[in-house]
């Protein structure tokens, strides 16, 4: 019999290196690298955790210093924080312009990743790259930016710019979740619902729009966080009735010291902790209607 060629033995040794790792007879030097990758990885957890191990147990605190070991336990900080004058309004102003910034933010990211799918066009990517720009570039150079775009026409100091700014942030994740839920998309339902007599817009609403609505949903998610968590643009922009939390947390550290401010750096953890579950559910659910189609 003849041998396989060069290619076809080069793709047995490697399966046959896959097998081995998968069997438990790695080499030493794989076992090495395979411990310091976990190594590296555990510190790198830890680095990120930190300051949530630091901060979370803080606000539990019975003393009224940054200190540990902690003197005893007590709820005072959060009911210092749900009956202050000080931080309670700033919570309601996150919740307004956050759920306002993702409602905009998510019908114009919706409409511009289906545009961006269905057309084909010149420039389309340095088109892509303007939307999602506020990505990356600077918070500080956008918040700059909309300050000097918004002061002639008197949208500073108010709910209305600072809405808008945060919609700028917000698009961009909303664009690139719907997007990347668009890449799985079959296209040809939409000629078979467009062969069948439904109009374009009953074909969104009927087809298109039940397979997309996790990543949608995603995307709101992120968009809300984006604007929930952002402090830059509300320093430039929000007046003194439009301070939001993560604002109002600038200013106390600047200004009043208090443990206050860990029983609101822990509330926002959990939000965000329950954001990443939302997103989590999102993605499953996702995955089992495309599994499912």
């Amino acid at each position: 019999c003849s041998l396989p060629p060069a290619g076809a033995r080069s793709a047995l040794r490697a399966a046959g290196r896959a097998l081995n790792m998968r069997d438990g007879t790695e080499t030493f030097g794989q076992r090495i690298a395979a411990g310091g990758l976990a190594a590296l990885t555990a510190l790198v957890l830890v680095f990120l955790v930190a300051p949530i191990l630091i901060i979370v147990p803080l606000s539990f605190s019975s003393g009224s210093f940054f200190f540990y070991p902690l003197p005893g336990f007590s709820l005072r900080w959060y009911q210092d924080f749900f009956t202050s004058t000080f931080w309670l309004p700033s919570v309601w102003n996150s919740l307004i312009v956050g759920v306002s910034a993702t409602l905009l933010a998510t019908l114009l990211g919706t409409l511009a990743a289906l545009g961006m799918w269905r057309a084909r066009f010149p420039g389309q990517g340095l088109i892509l790259a303007l939307i999602i720009s506020p990505m990356v570039v600077p918070v500080i150079i956008v918040a700059v930016g909309v300050y000097f775009a918004f002061a002639p026409l008197g949208l500073t100091d108010g709910y209305a710019g600072l809405i808008l700014a945060h919609t700028t942030l917000a698009v961009p994740f909303v664009v690139v979740t719907v997007l990347a839920t668009l890449s799985g998309f079959d296209r040809t339902l939409l000629r078979a619902a467009a062969s069948l007599g439904a109009r374009p817009l009953t074909t969104f609403r009927r087809v298109t729009l039940p397979l997309i609505l996790p990543g949608v949903a995603s995307g709101a998610v992120f968009a809300f966080a984006a604007s929930f968590d952002e402090v830059v643009v509300a320093l430039l922009i929000a007046g003194p009735g439009q301070r939001t939390l993560p604002r109002q947390m600038f200013a106390g550290i600047n200004d009043n010291i208090s443990l206050t401010i860990t029983a609101a750096a822990t509330m926002l953890i959990a939000i965000s902790l329950l954001l990443m579950v939302a997103v989590e559910w999102l993605r499953r659910r996702s995955e089992r209607l495309r599994r499912a189609g």
